[in-house]
């Protein structure tokens, strides 16, 4: 596909003095090209949705300062979903048919995705998305979504096989009762037969709450070696509260998907040292990546309130998603959609994504990490 030759700069501002803009296609009038966010902005998991948007954000406004994308600022239109499944579907149907977006970008949650695959809006509109927040497998495996980081089958295998070789035996596990949490309890269950510690107790609490008072009971009696949180982060904040209060003692481990920054402003240092968790993103204190470098820079330059530990994913699946606007001459849902899914290595700052591998998260990365003295994070 060539090259669209841009018009002078003289010569684009007088045909658009002259009401002509029309005429022009979007490329040499400079139109912006629109990205689609539907996430939850409220509720108990809006803390995640503003994160992902904030990231997202964050990246796309560096790339405006800079000209944009071949000439052509990136608008990011947002709506909130409030994690209700069903305005899911509604509001991407209704954002997909008033503002035309190439692409859609970071909605957040198992159920919510699922809904959307089922749905097939994505597939019919031939509208991508980039970084669902989701590591699920039902994710991963459906058609024109793309997940920017491990899956969560993968976290629990590589925690589970760790936990083996240190020859920590029995593990508890309390997580969300919906399609998050019922993947994360099968990634368990495999990786318990594969590597023989033992699913001692299993606790599950209502989506889209922190009703979480059941699992901490469960887990005191059945006194597992560690607790493994399969929970959104106001659930998992409420469980490390509370089970502590209780004298609870198991080691806690936390999925990716709990916001570590918002837990240990909620809990404090003290009530977050040995908190563990798994890290299927760069973490702030990889600076030899360059993605976290920059990601720093202009999150120190940036004011918003909303940029959070989680909010590298946006800024990641951004990232990738404008790398592959620029190898497209005129973008277009479509020709965005045959360029994701062909990309075989999009490096956006030694983190590397393959989103040609059917069934696969864009990465398998996963390692640990957690809270010690004063809150600092220790590998």
């Amino acid at each position: 596909m060539s090259t669209p030759v841009r018009l002078p700069s003289l010569l684009r501002r007088a045909i658009l003095g002259l009401g002509l803009a029309a005429t022009l296609p979007a490329w040499a009038a400079g139109e912006p090209i629109v990205i689609g966010q539907v996430a939850p902005m409220s509720g108990p998991q809006g803390v995640t949705g503003r994160a992902i948007n904030a990231g997202a954000k964050l990246y796309f406004d560096a790339i405006n300062a800079k000209g944009g994308v071949r000439g052509r600022p990136v608008t990011l239109v947002t709506r909130d979903d409030a994690q209700n499944p069903v305005e899911t579907v509604r509001l991407t149907k209704e954002l997909i048919a008033g503002e035309s977006p190439v692409a859609m970008i970071g909605t957040v949650g198992t159920t919510n995705l699922e809904a959307l695959a089922k749905d097939g809006v994505l597939q019919q509109r031939k509208v991508t998305m980039v970084g669902a927040v989701s590591g699920a497998a039902s994710v991963a495996q459906a058609d024109g979504m793309h997940v920017v980081k491990a899956s969560y089958h993968d976290e629990v295998a590589r925690l589970f096989t760790q936990l083996n070789q240190l020859g920590i035996k029995n593990v508890g596990l309390v997580y969300q009762d919906d399609g998050l949490g019922q993947d994360v309890l099968r990634g368990a269950e495999a990786a318990s037969r594969k590597t023989g510690v033992t699913l001692t107790a299993k606790a599950a609490y209502p989506r889209n709450t922190t009703a979480v008072e059941g699992a901490v009971a469960d887990m005191l009696k059945a006194q597992p070696q560690v607790v493994l949180l399969g929970a959104t982060t106001a659930a998992a904040v409420e469980f490390v509260k509370k089970y502590g209060m209780a004298g609870g003692t198991a080691t806690l481990y936390g999925m990716s998907i709990i916001d570590t920054e918002a837990l240990l402003k909620a809990l404090g240092p003290k009530g977050a040292r040995g908190y563990a968790f798994s890290v299927v993103l760069p973490l702030a204190v990889d600076t030899n990546r360059p993605v976290v470098r920059e990601y720093l820079a202009l999150r120190q330059a940036s004011k918003d309130p909303n940029l959070s530990a989680r909010s590298i994913e946006g800024f990641i699946a951004a990232k990738a998603l404008v790398k592959t606007l620029e190898g497209v001459s005129n973008p277009t849902a479509s020709s965005v959609t045959s360029a994701i899914v062909s990309a075989r290595s999009i490096d956006v700052g030694g983190y590397v994504l393959d989103f040609t591998q059917k069934n696969r998260t864009g990465s398998q990365y996963v390692d640990f990490a957690m809270f010690g003295a004063d809150g600092k994070i220790v590998h």
